[in-house]
This record gives C-alpha cells, structure tokens and sequence, in this order.
C-alpha cells in the first residue's frame, strides 16, 4: 500500500517546478505499487505500464492547486478511474471479443498460379459433386451450410419438420464426402 501523506504545492514562480510536476515527483515512489495493483488485475504487462503511466498523466495534468490531503489515497482514486475508463473503452470496442491474428493461420502465403487453378479445380469437384444431390437436399444443404438459416427456419420455409432438415444435412454431407473422396479431392 502506498504511503500515507500529505502534500501542498510550493509556488510556482520562475525558478520552482509546478505544483503538478513537484507531484507526480512524490507520487513516482508509486509506481511499483501501483504496477503490483494493475497486474492482478489485468494480466498484460505492457497494458499494465500503460495504465501507470495514465495515472501519472492525471496526476500531472491535475488542474486543482488545491492541496491533497492524503496523497495516497488520492493515487488510489486515480487508479480507480483510470481502471473504469479502460472497462469503458474496452467494451465499447469490444475487446474481449477480439482474436489475435495467428500467422501459422493467416501466414503471408503467396497465391501463386498453380495454387489459384488447384483451387479452382477443387471448387469445380465440389459444385459438380453438389449438382449430384437431389434438389431438395441441395437446396435445404445450401440454406443451412452457405446461407448459415437455422434448422428451425428452413423447415419453416419448406414446410417440414425440423428433424427431415437435420437427415437432408446429414444425407447432403454424408454425400459430398463419398463424391470427392471418390475424386481424390477430399
């Protein structure tokens, strides 16, 4: 915990530092508590200096010359606030909602001619493969796999239960897997 005292801002002429300066100065010994403070509640490193050095920021820029009875505790509210306005900024951009892009998935490979033409011939083996099924189970697969409606929903369109949408599904898979392991594209 961090020590308890008071301070009281010293004149600010030409040759004495600002009142804000002369505080960040005595809050800096801090510091570790406070990195100690954010750690255990955020588990990044780097966003833990951040948040200390916003806290430092405010400090600085406080704008009262009025003194600060308990130093301490007013660091503590600081990092309070400053802990309040990342949960703010982070569920409005949804943070936690975010993945980091992993390069063994997303590598930066090139897509060279031969690579676009394999990939097209597989398409071709798939719609051919797709052609094959009777046109109801085409048509219930490509509302349920390429449309993304709900088992509920298309058999509501269609006028069938729920449970003849899951075995056209099934059926559909069942076949399209046989088709291009048969061609060799599987």
């Amino acid at each position: 915990m961090p020590q308890r005292d008071s301070f009281e801002p010293m004149g600010t002429n030409g040759r004495d530092r600002s009142a804000n300066e002369q505080l960040a100065e005595r809050a800096r010994p801090i510091g570790g508590w406070l990195r100690n403070f954010f750690r255990r509640r955020v588990r990044d490193d780097d966003e833990t200096e951040d948040l200390v050095q916003d806290v430092f920021a405010r400090i600085a820029a406080r704008d009262s010359c009025e003194p600060i009875g308990q130093l301490s505790g007013y660091v503590m509210k600081t990092a309070n606030s400053v802990l309040a306005d990342r949960a703010r900024r982070r569920s409005a951009r949804h943070a936690d909602l975010h993945v980091v892009l992993d390069d063994d998935w997303h590598g930066e490979d090139e897509l060279d001619p031969e690579r676009i033409a394999s990939g097209k011939q597989e398409l071709g083996v798939a719609i051919a493969a797709l052609l094959t099924l009777p046109e109801r189970t085409r048509t219930i697969f490509i509302l349920r796999r390429l449309e993304g409606f709900k088992n509920g929903e298309i058999a509501a369109q269609l006028g069938i239960s729920v449970s003849a949408v899951e075995k056209h599904v099934v059926k559909a898979v069942q076949h399209l897997g046989s088709e291009l392991e048969a061609r060799d594209v599987a």
